[in-house]
């Protein structure tokens, strides 16, 4: 893990000294044009798209490390964004606009939860195969969703709703670079930026993280202790609906529109997700730098075509799963918790 470390940062720090270099030696080059859409907009730009990637790790990290594989993610922030979008345009007019998109927010929150909650009892006490039954969270949210769409508002895409405003922190916002960045954005933004850290010290430093990661590699030791498994279960697959119930409300209520049509608005960001989780190895810390990572590529492909590059979208996209594939390869290995995808019944022998 530190080869791995240590790689990314050199490689991060080469990029950037590599940039500096192009800017004051060659101001006037193709290269310097693409080093100058590194500004703070798309710094703003990479975070708000890291937050779904981002908030879909963390819960994939809650399920998997307790021996639950929960592909469905990309299904969760599917079915979070249409919900949002769809109370959010339904209170409007009947409360104000920023009370409107947060219920929409915390409706989109519930619903993930209560799909996460039916994988949860398919899963654990149906004793379901877990793969499957994540692809079926997938393919009902991504004939659902559009479905509802239609029906409401007669097209695959949906209507304006109101959206989530950027929370300013005065004073720190005036900061330059760091202050836009960090202080003046999407409130899902600082919500992950808590999350992260927040999800490392409870998996690490916590008994309830402790009992997670006892569920994933040894289910048997942590009945032996008295804790019971289910319910550890339970609460890490229900914590990823709720998380990635964030995620999904942030991308929709950040833009205020739900896009229903081909693989939806969501685009594969819930696979990517889980991506960013196993480049992470399971770190809610690396997860969330491998979902920037991935976002800052995503973000970058639009800034070049604004500026007129020729940018192939299909290649930007292959980039996440071709980088996973080097650093598995070259640096080192994800390592799967013992248990994972193995179902368990207290007392078994």
């Amino acid at each position: 893990m530190r080869r791995k470390h240590a790689l990314l940062a050199a490689v991060a720090a080469l990029a950037v000294v590599a940039g500096l270099v192009v800017e004051v030696f060659f101001p006037a080059s193709p290269a310097a044009a693409v080093v100058g859409v590194l500004n703070v907009d798309y710094f703003q730009a990479s975070l708000r798209v890291a937050v779904p990637i981002a908030f879909a790790a963390l819960g994939g990290i809650f399920a998997e490390r307790s021996g639950v594989i929960n592909i469905g993610l990309e299904g969760l922030l599917i079915i979070s964004a249409f919900t949002g979008i769809a109370v959010s345009g339904w209170a409007n007019g009947s409360v104000s606009p920023g009370m409107a998109a947060w219920l929409g927010f915390f409706a989109a929150v519930a619903a993930s939860a209560l799909f996460a909650l039916l994988f949860a009892v398919v899963t654990i006490d149906l004793k379901a195969d877990q793969v499957i039954a994540g692809l079926a969270v997938w393919l009902i949210a991504l004939g659902l969703a559009p479905y509802a769409t239609r029906v409401i508002w007669g097209s695959t895409t949906s209507g304006t709703v109101p959206t989530l405003g950027n929370w300013v922190v005065p004073g720190l916002a005036e900061i330059p670079v760091v202050g836009p960045v960090f202080f003046d954005a999407n409130p899902t933004v600082y919500m992950l930026l808590v999350a992260v850290p927040l999800s490392w010290y409870v998996l690490q430093s916590t008994p309830f993280g402790r009992w997670v990661r006892a569920s994933g590699e040894n289910p048997r030791a942590l009945d032996t202790a008295g804790v019971n498994v289910r319910k550890v279960r339970y609460a890490s697959v229900l914590l990823s609906g709720v998380l990635s119930g964030v995620g999904g409300a942030g991308l929709s209520l950040s833009l205020g529109q739900f896009i229903g049509s081909g693989a939806t608005m969501v685009d594969g960001r819930g696979w990517i997700g889980i991506t960013a989780f196993l480049f992470g190895n399971y770190n809610p810390v690396g997860a969330f730098g491998a979902s920037l990572l991935f976002a800052a590529l995503s973000a970058l492909e639009i800034r070049l075509q604004t500026l007129g590059f020729s940018v192939s979208q299909t290649l930007i996209r292959l980039v996440p799963y071709v980088v996973v594939i080097v650093v598995l390869a070259f640096v080192g290995r994800t390592r799967t918790p013992d248990a994972a995808g193995d179902h368990y019944e207290s007392g078994e022998e």
